[in-house]
């Protein structure tokens, strides 16, 4: 009849929309042979694979004489399109994946930054790429997540990101990858998102009630690229890195051998003042520093981690 029609219809309308916006589509729209649809729950992982909540009998898709064996040629159909999928993205994993979105959030004492990558920025100026991102981002914050491991495990909706992430190769047809996620705890957290989405950070500050500095804060650490909260914290292999450049450029400007070393330790400490966050020039006060700026503000108030 028209109903059913109708109904089967709907049911294969639901399945392709579930499946283009990364779901797997639990919940399957059916019509009974009298023409009512009802919702029907398939066993699955999220409710541990049980038929309780099954209201057909599984047998009736194998019957010939009735037309939920077009559902089920369907769903198979459907089946075959993400394994598809699966096999896209392996063949993408190996290509170039240069574009994306960067996403910052915070939630009080928690902050995250997100970056999921694609190949082109058509594809990362999608809205709908941009909310896939934010979901993530937003579950993981959620969860408190930490690492990024844990994100691709996460589930959304019953689905694992990591899955979530291969339905949009399939959907898209770019490698689409969660490249980074960063975490950070304090008092108080504040995030900022540069415009264009290519670039965020989250910083936290020691007290709470400075909302606005949080956020110039983060500003300036987007802007100006602190590679660590203070001289303490830089890396050494990055200070080896450092002080390797600046030999070698001493010795080729003839300068004697006996005063690479101090030379070097005082481009170093140059190279402190301005890549380290709590001492570089403050971008909204020339001539002082961010922890002086801090610390005009209140003399207990400092950053303690970006």
């Amino acid at each position: 009849s028209e109903i059913i029609d109708r109904g089967m219809a709907l049911h294969k309308l639901i399945r392709l929309i579930t499946l283009s916006l990364g779901g797997e589509g639990y919940l399957n729209f059916m019509g009974n042979e009298f023409g009512h649809p009802e919702w029907i729950d398939f066993p699955r992982e999220g409710n541990n694979w049980s038929y309780h909540y099954c209201r057909r009998q599984w047998s009736l898709v194998d019957d010939e004489n009735l037309r939920y064996r077009e559902l089920g040629d369907f769903d198979k159909a459907i089946d075959f399109l993400r394994q598809k999928g699966q096999k896209l993205a392996a063949k993408r994993a190996e290509r170039d994946a240069n574009e994306g979105v960067v996403l910052a959030k915070a939630n009080g004492s928690f902050g995250a930054v997100i970056m999921v990558n694609c190949e082109t920025d058509f594809v990362a100026n999608n809205a709908d790429f941009v909310a896939f991102t934010q979901s993530i981002l937003d579950n993981a914050i959620a969860n408190k997540f930490t690492a990024k491991d844990d994100v691709l495990n996460m589930a959304i909706d019953g689905r694992k990101v990591a899955d979530l992430l291969t339905d949009q190769i399939a959907k898209i047809g770019e490698k689409i990858d969660l490249a980074h996620y960063e975490a950070i705890e304090g008092v108080a957290v504040s995030a900022y998102i540069h415009p264009g989405n290519r670039m965020a950070s989250v910083v936290a500050l020691s007290k709470e009630g400075f909302q606005e500095i949080g956020h110039n804060l983060a500003m300036q650490v987007v802007a100006m690229r602190p590679v660590a909260l203070d001289e303490t914290s830089v890396a050494p292999e990055v200070i080896e890195k450092e002080l390797e450049v600046y030999r070698a450029q001493i010795r080729e400007e003839g300068k004697p051998e006996n005063m690479v070393e101090k030379i070097a330790e005082g481009k170093l400490n140059k190279f402190f003042k301005e890549s380290t966050l709590l001492s570089q020039e403050y971008t909204r006060e020339a001539k002082v520093s961010v922890e002086e700026h801090l610390r005009k503000i209140d003399k207990d108030l400092t950053i303690s981690s970006f």
